[in-house]
């Protein structure tokens, strides 16, 4: 494989010259970069820190969204990007090329913006930059607790009243960014739940008009549906349809508590489906039809979310495993799909012509030794489905090698050069964040 001075793939070839120059890298499966549709990096900070029950009777994703937002108000944005390096550090040895990073935290802790209103943006778009991760900065819009609710005291730091507000610290940002492949902006409505409809139509429009991609949680918890049928009438998927704000730059992140005529509804429009099962075991979110949804043609992207794993492999595999304990059978999806998930789904979602390994397309790919304990037994000469499998299923986060990005290596046989740093400051960060000697 020769790429471009841009990171660009020019060729394959296999002629004595070529071969010559080459870098090889023996004993190992070289498969394209997989794609992180949906993260909230700050979230890395809370990981270990849930597990355990509360005084409520009942703990649940909002039992936990409390501690989230304890977490979320005490970080200083130097903070932030050194609990953003942690998670994109992370991700890129899993062998992740590229994030969608779902970002809502924007002013201070008292909601008071910054003197510059993205300061908290441009820490994780340096923290990605820093690593050597592609991100696609999705700037959320958020703008209230609920259907008749103001928003709550820890939600300050999301929280932009006005949409003319939102959308000109969007063009702010994305104007100073540049127009660049390693970083770029889409815009993220929160849910139906935290930003009106009227909010989300104009930010779709704006949106649209800048061809940016466009992500939302949707139906993400049983209590999603039902404030929004109390709010709407309809049903999360139903009234977006009806609004015309689907269509195939349109992300449904969850999207786990749908009918069968949602399901038709996202088909029809092009839309695309994050699923995160890593996190929606661990938040107890419930299980994504995925046998529905590729049925439909609906494509499905892959998100570590709330970061309490990063292994995009591990989210691939989760969606067939669900996927038979309830249906009492084995093999419902196969490696081909579960894999195409975690590379051209996620890249399309976040706007990125990637995913696979082709001339003129980036040249993102991570390695797998063949030799790593998980992993042996498979062969770089069998049948590529044979080899497939057993990555999708098998393949453990020590086998990842190597992790090259625009045709740069940032992962070389297993190491990050600035991980030792990256560790040390987030060690810190952990001590202050939560008390400890």
């Amino acid at each position: 494989m020769f790429a471009d001075s841009g990171g660009r793939i020019t060729r394959f070839s296999s002629t004595p010259d070529d071969i010559a120059k080459a870098q090889r890298l023996q004993g190992r499966a070289i498969l394209p970069g997989l794609v992180n549709g949906h993260s909230h990096a700050f979230q890395r900070v809370l990981r270990g820190r849930t597990e355990h029950r509360t005084a409520s009777d009942r703990d649940s994703f909002w039992t936990w969204r409390e501690r989230m937002y304890h977490a979320a108000n005490r970080l200083s944005p130097q903070e932030l990007y050194h609990a953003s390096r942690m998670a994109f550090l992370e991700m890129l040895l899993a062998g992740i090329t590229t994030v969608g990073e779902f970002h809502y935290l924007h002013h201070a802790p008292d909601g008071t913006p910054y003197a510059d209103r993205n300061e908290l943006a441009w820490q994780v778009l340096r923290a990605a930059g820093d690593t050597g991760l592609r991100i696609a900065l999705l700037r959320t819009a958020y703008a209230r607790s609920g259907w008749s609710k103001p928003a709550e005291p820890g939600q300050a730091r999301f929280v932009t009243p006005k949409v003319e507000d939102f959308i000109a610290d969007t063009e702010a940002l994305r104007a100073a960014a540049g127009n660049s492949d390693m970083a770029w902006v889409g815009v993220a409505p929160h849910s139906l739940r935290a930003v009106p409809l009227d909010y989300v139509r104009e930010v779709v429009a704006y949106a649209r008009a800048q061809q940016m991609p466009i992500h939302m949680h949707v139906s993400e918890q049983p209590a999603d549906v039902d404030a929004c049928v109390a709010e709407y009438k309809q049903r999360p998927v139903e009234l977006l349809e009806a609004n015309g704000l689907l269509d195939s730059r349109f992300t449904a992140v969850h999207s786990i508590h749908v009918t069968a005529e949602e399901v038709s509804a996202l088909a029809r429009s092009g839309a695309t489906v994050c699923a995160c099962p890593t996190t929606e075991r661990n938040l107890g979110d419930g299980t994504l039809p995925a046998d529905r949804y590729l049925s439909a043609g609906v494509p499905i992207s892959l998100g570590s979310d709330s970061n309490v794993q990063i292994n995009m492999l591990e989210d691939a595999r989760e969606l067939e495993y669900h996927l038979r304990l309830l249906k009492l059978e084995r093999a419902i999806l196969t490696a081909k799909q579960l894999f195409s998930c975690a590379t051209e789904a996620g890249a399309a979602s976040v706007g990125l012509p990637a995913g696979s390994l082709q001339p003129g397309r980036p040249a993102d790919f991570f390695t797998v030794a063949l030799d790593d304990p998980s992993l042996a037994g498979a062969s770089a000469s069998a049948k590529m489905e044979s080899l497939l499998s057993h990555i999708v299923f098998s393949a453990e986060r020590t086998a990842v090698r190597d992790v090259v990005v625009g045709g740069n290596f940032v992962i070389r046989d297993g190491s990050h050069g600035r991980a030792d740093d990256i560790i040390r400051d987030f060690v810190q960060v952990q001590k202050k964040l939560w008390n400890l000697p």
